[in-house]
């Protein structure tokens, strides 16, 4: 028997839903941000697969991004140890959303486990959620 025990602490929390992979009208997974003090939308991580039925629901409020995407030009990695990039669909970053996330983080502040969304949060604004190092996560 070991000395010691290894326990997963999640939390709730929110991000702004920066781009999918998939397609905008039937998303997989979700690439989260927020943003820092300087306003710009900084990656915290992305979401586990999302069901059918999940993706299809959240579809009707994903949009193209109107000008600049803050993420253009970036390119996101496919796991842990890969050179693979994922293939990413940017949309207009105005969709908050509540997520469960590990507490455990990268060097960078990324969560380092996949969050898992709960829900959109329609009720908040992207400028209403924690900043980037602030709050619960990144």
């Amino acid at each position: 028997m070991r000395g010691w025990q290894k326990y997963k602490v999640r939390v709730t929390t929110e991000a702004v839903l920066g781009a999918v992979t998939g397609s905008r009208t039937a998303p997989r997974a979700l690439l989260l941000g927020r943003y820092d003090a300087a306003g710009h939308l900084q990656y915290v991580g992305r979401s586990t697969t999302l069901s059918q039925a999940a993706g299809c629901a959240l579809s009707d409020r994903l949009a193209p991004p109107t000008g600049v995407h803050p993420w253009t030009g970036w390119s996101f990695s496919a796991g842990w140890g890969t050179q693979r990039t994922l293939d990413v669909h940017l949309v207009q970053p105005s969709v908050v959303m509540e997520v469960a996330v590990d507490v455990a983080r990268d060097a960078a502040g990324r969560w380092r486990h996949p969050a898992r969304p709960h829900r959109v949060r329609t009720g908040l604004a992207s400028d209403d959620i924690p900043l980037f190092g602030e709050g619960s996560g990144p």
